[in-house]
């Protein structure tokens, strides 16, 4: 009982001051808690007395604390401050109206950064998440910028083909690019038509046909390189083979330079081109583009771009070398984009026409843009759909059977491989066009819109983009029955005329098409029929089943594809 009354004294004689320490109006003084402390310390006993006055003092230094945090700044000073956070804010969220007031619906931006936190899930699952969420039109934000997505044939037609010239010329600006925005894929208005102009003969069928041999010798390359490693008796990441072939392809069409990756896979080009393949959104290149785009001009002046500087320095250097070698040299009957360039180069010079040959020709950084162009949209996309074909092929017999069936019958007894040969076959064809459907080349195809338009009944304001994402279109089940099932038959010439060209676009569609169209699917076909005449694919344990996307860049596997080449032991054609 003593000890319980102790404690209620003790507690009794704590009360009054800690009332007087905690009521409304504490003292605002340090002199004036001290002196109270002082008066209850000679009330009370003197534990309790040193205990009100530690409390005293804590009181005081935590008056004191607030205060250093708060400091004292003017009225006019306050209002200054509140007033800049005011704009910042407003500056952040200004640009968030536009779809609301067109009725366009969208997943909701966050200040300054828009919806582009929603890329963290991937360009993929987030654009099929709003196809399925919001149908065929949706509105988001890239940072500031207001993008219109659409997947309605009649408007895509009239983005890229009918309103090309006048409204949709342009692709998305990109300032951070550096010497990159002389290419043909991203300049502008008068430059990108001159570009055009002149690259486009460069893709004819008659030139492809003279690169043939050289398509072809790398083809043979590539056998000889999967044959060692199927002697060793393990199964093959197809990125690793297909992406040296690419490689070399595509250096040796563009320069003439033969750099043999398969055999020298840590050569400069290689290396630096893993370098810029590696397509990171969330650089902070990008994120202070897409939030204060005002800040672009100074980022430009001071040399940042998009892509890895150290690996477009080491490009555009070598890529200067080889066109001054290559100028020095008599022409040695060369096929190569490099020298298709130089000599729209030396034919402007010599002509009589100054102003339609100064139209034409190509400026020394238009040149060396180009083919650095060509390198980059060369090796990944046709590596990676090379990857995605094989796999198909692993996971279809019955299609694979069908395409080896083709071959043998057009090249039996692995005869020698023939531009007119790849002409003829045409349920690879058909194949090859049902990969590009489920994996299309590019996660988006996007054009500025340069004036306020109205288009099947939607509004387009000025400065909108309108993106188009294949990915989704191409597994649209109102344009695609059984979208995710793989059947070739869909590209036969019965099926393929039912079939609207605005729903398949794996290259773009009208005159920003995709230039190498036809280059690509060359250099992919040799690639395949070279090996299925002398192998089979076949899936393993180590194959990923179902294949899965990386959230991460474009459209890549979340996981290498590993296959199983096994060789062919008759490639007669079949008799009926």
């Amino acid at each position: 009982m003593n000890g319980v009354f102790q404690i209620s004294r003790r507690f009794y004689l704590y009360l009054p001051p800690l009332l007087l320490c905690h009521r409304r109006r504490a003292p605002k003084s340090y002199d004036r808690i001290k002196k109270i402390a002082q008066c209850e310390t000679l009330l009370f006993p003197t534990d309790v007395g040193q205990d009100i006055k530690n409390l005293a003092e804590f009181r005081a230094n935590q008056r004191r604390t607030e205060m250093n945090l708060l400091p004292f700044f003017s009225t006019e000073t306050w209002a200054l401050i509140l007033l800049l956070l005011a704009l910042l804010l407003l500056y952040g969220i200004w640009p968030f109206g536009v779809f609301k007031k067109l009725g366009i619906p969208g997943p909701r931006p966050l200040p300054f950064l828009g919806t582009t936190l929603e890329y963290r899930k991937g360009f993929l699952e987030f654009d099929t998440e709003c196809f399925k969420k919001y149908g065929k039109i949706w509105g988001i934000y890239d940072g500031r910028q207001p993008t219109l997505a659409v997947t309605d044939p009649q408007i895509i037609k009239s983005v890229l083909v009918k309103d090309c010239y006048t409204t949709f010329t342009n692709r998305r600006r990109t300032d951070l690019a550096g010497v990159l925005n002389n290419a043909v894929s991203l300049a502008e208005d008068e430059q990108w038509k001159r570009l055009r102009t002149v690259l486009s003969p460069t893709f004819t069928s008659g030139k492809l046909k003279e690169m043939f041999p050289i398509m072809k010798h790398y083809g043979e390359a590539l056998v000889k390189n999967v044959q060692k490693q199927v002697k060793e008796g393990s199964s093959i990441s197809v990125k690793d083979i297909f992406g040296s072939y690419s490689m070399d392809v595509v250096t040796s069409t563009s320069f003439g330079v033969n750099i043999d990756s398969m055999n020298n896979p840590k050569d400069p080009f290689v290396r630096e081109m893993k370098k810029l393949v590696k397509f990171d959104f969330f650089n902070p290149v990008f994120i202070l583009s897409f939030a204060f785009p005002f800040l672009i001009p100074v980022m430009a002046k001071m040399n940042v771009n998009v892509f890895p500087s150290d690996a477009v320095d080491f490009f555009m250097r070598s890529l200067a070398k080889i066109k001054q070698d290559r100028e020095k040299e008599a022409h040695k009957g060369r096929v190569d984009f490099l020298q298709l360039m130089i000599e729209s180069q030396r034919s402007a010079s010599q002509g009589n026409n100054e102003a339609n040959h100064s139209y034409k020709a190509l400026t020394d950084t238009e040149v060396l843009a180009q083919a650095f162009i060509f390198i980059f949209a060369g090796y990944e996309p046709t590596s990676n759909t090379l990857g995605f074909l094989a796999y198909e092929l692993a996971m279809h017999p019955d299609v694979q059977e069908k395409v080896l069936q083709e071959i043998d019958t057009v090249l039996p007894n692995k005869a020698p491989l023939t531009y007119e040969a790849i002409t003829k076959l045409e349920y690879l064809d058909m194949t090859v066009n049902e990969t590009l459907r489920i994996y299309p080349l590019g996660g988006r195809i996007e054009r500025t819109c340069k004036k306020d338009v109205e288009i099947n009944g939607v509004n387009i304001p000025k400065g909108v983009v309108v993106t188009i994402p294949p990915y989704v279109l191409h597994r649209d089940p109102e344009y695609w029955p059984n979208p995710d099932e793989f059947r070739p038959e869909r590209f036969s010439k019965e099926n393929k005329e039912s079939i609207d060209p605005y729903t398949y676009l794996p290259f773009g569609a009208g005159p920003r098409n995709c230039i190498g169209m036809r280059f690509a699917l060359l250099i992919l076909k040799v690639a395949i029929v070279s090996l299925l005449q002398h192998f089979t694919f076949q899936t393993c344990k180590e194959t990923q089943i179902p294949i899965k996307l990386s959230s991460v860049g474009l459209l890549t596997p979340e996981k290498p594809i590993i296959l199983k080449f096994v060789p062919r032991t008759s490639t007669e054609p079949a008799k009926n």
